[in-house]
């Protein structure tokens, strides 16, 4: 399996609305392709307070490269963000990160 790690940005105000970006329009759009295996949305707190940054980090699971680049196209190293997701987002990687996975336990 191939974890493909994305990092943002967001004020904290923001984070919902991404979310319901990622749920309602990505998510539908991922569940069509062929060998993806499932996502993960995760955030921590990087300030306090009204304006608090928050990191949003996005795993996606793949079976394989090919998989991903059925996604994200040939340069897979590149990441896919749609303009409504970079609206609500202070910055965010331009690359992404593929990780192999050597050893996973599953209850």
């Amino acid at each position: 399996m191939i974890l493909r790690t994305w990092k943002a940005r967001a004020k904290s105000r923001n984070v919902d609305a991404y979310v319901r970006h990622f749920r309602e329009l990505v998510v539908p759009s991922l569940t069509k392709l062929p060998g993806f295996l499932g996502a993960t949305v995760a955030q921590r707190s990087m300030s306090e307070g009204a304006e608090a940054d928050v990191e949003i980090v996005v795993v996606s699971r793949w079976e394989s490269l090919d998989a991903i680049r059925a996604f994200a196209g040939s340069d897979i190293g590149v990441a896919v963000v749609e303009p409504a997701a970079a609206a609500v987002l202070e910055s965010y990687d331009r690359h992404v990160e593929h990780l192999t996975t050597i050893y996973d336990v599953e209850p």
